[in-house]
């Protein structure tokens, strides 16, 4: 199977922000503000349902140290954390990433949500996630 961003690992031909030996970091194609960056692990999992939690704390920390880095050298107010994992979550390259887009008071555009889903569940879905958590502690 291709995968884009692991095509980018092995031809290194993205502008990498850094590059180690488990994450890496790089500019996105059609960035949506100044400093957009892409995070992923080095090794292939589609998406957060797959990814071991060693290889999911790296690139967390990566995207902790990488926001704080936007935050100090770029001058932004804040980040978005964006990612989606999933087909029907909108996951557009199937390769865990996460996008931090660094924000400012006078960005004139959102990255949250406008609506809402019309999907209902019929029992208390935060019931049923509090349950499936202490279930498997």
């Amino acid at each position: 199977m291709e995968c884009t961003f692991c095509d980018l690992l092995k031809s290194d031909t993205a502008r990498w922000v850094t590059r180690k030996s488990s994450v890496a970091a790089f500019a996105p194609l059609c960035p949506l503000a100044p400093g957009h960056t892409l995070v992923i692990p080095t090794v292939h999992y589609t998406d957060i349902f797959e990814t071991p939690s060693g290889a999911l704390a790296e690139a967390m920390a990566l995207v902790q140290h990488l926001a704080k880095a936007i935050r100090v050298t770029l001058g932004a107010s804040g980040v978005n954390i964006l990612h989606a994992s999933g087909p029907d979550s909108e996951q557009s390259v199937p390769h865990l990433h996460f996008h931090l887009i660094p924000r400012w008071p006078d960005d004139e555009f959102s990255t949250w949500p406008t609506g809402r889903s019309r999907h209902r569940v019929t029992a208390d879905p935060i019931a049923q996630l509090a349950n499936a958590l202490k279930s498997h502690q």
